[in-house]
């Protein structure tokens, strides 16, 4: 199983001057040790549930440009942003450029969208759910004909382009892999199916993530997919139990699951990641 960081609270000691050089360290540290990807979140606001909306949060993709900088192997992509931020095309263009200017590792993480409060705020429509879901696999199939040879128009009922142009196109081959998160059984399973490379689900326990995986390659019978085309991953807190932990990953490699997405706490995100790469990503190279 690999080892993947995730960087959700710029909350740092010593405030907004020393973000930038803890997200550095934080990023080599990663480098260094092993870790195959490293995202940020792709929100305006802090997630309320999380901690206050008023706490500090940087725009995600260019954070990533600044990631893919100062590190030489991570994977870089968001997990994940929402179809409702960005126009797709436009998204298209700046994680192809992502991409260029990593040296071929940027994915596209996204999601149908859910935090209404940072777009009542900013002014950005938020629509209802069906039609968030519609853009979604409008999106889907708009940044896969961005990034083929297919620069012609693209009509939806959402979304019109008069041409869907990309140069240069993204170093990645066939393009970079789009993961699609959330564990949703009649859409966005049934996405993943059709469009996706990767999912991304919650540490849920192996009988109700084992259920999901179930509900993902049934989806995959359904559209002719070989379920094992796609990488299920999982995001999970490695909390003071490290044994509690590694036992679920044990369970979760079992199902299938190949890698397992760590949140990083804010009060010393560097230190945890190097405590991680020596400790926990051994067991989990393991499994």
């Amino acid at each position: 199983m690999r080892l993947a960081v995730h960087y959700w609270n710029f909350s740092t000691p010593g405030g907004a001057a020393r973000i930038a050089s803890t997200l550095r360290a934080t990023a080599q540290a990663a480098d260094a040790g092993g870790v195959t990807a490293m995202t940020v979140m792709d929100h305006w606001f802090q997630m309320e549930a999380r901690a206050p909306a008023e706490e500090p949060m940087l725009e995600g993709y260019t954070t990533l440009g600044y990631l893919a900088g100062v590190t030489e192997r991570l994977r870089l992509g968001t997990l994940v942003t929402g179809v409702t931020y960005r126009h797709p095309g436009l998204l298209a263009k700046t994680v192809a450029t992502l991409d260029v200017l990593s040296g071929g590792r940027a994915f596209l993480g996204i999601g149908a969208a859910w935090y209404e409060r940072e777009h009542r705020a900013l002014g950005v429509p938020f629509p209802p759910l069906k039609e968030r879901f519609e853009r979604l696999e409008e999106t889907l199939q708009i940044v896969q004909q961005m990034w083929s040879d297919d620069d012609g128009p693209y009509q939806g009922t959402h979304y019109s382009l008069a041409e869907t142009l990309c140069h240069p196109a993204p170093l990645q081959t066939p393009r970079p892999p789009i993961l699609i998160g959330g564990g949703g059984e009649k859409k966005t399973l049934r996405f993943v199916a059709r469009y996706g490379d990767a999912c991304n689900l919650f540490d849920v326990g192996p009988d109700e993530l084992g259920r999901k995986i179930e509900v993902l390659r049934g989806h995959c019978a359904d559209v002719g997919r070989d379920p094992s085309e796609i990488d299920v991953t999982v995001t999970a807190q490695l909390d003071d139990d490290r044994d509690a932990f590694l036992d679920r990953m044990r369970a979760y490699a079992a199902l299938g699951v190949g890698q397992v997405w760590l949140s990083l706490p804010p009060e010393d995100p560097t230190g945890f990641v190097e405590r991680a790469c020596a400790d926990v990503l051994p067991e989990l190279q393991r499994l």
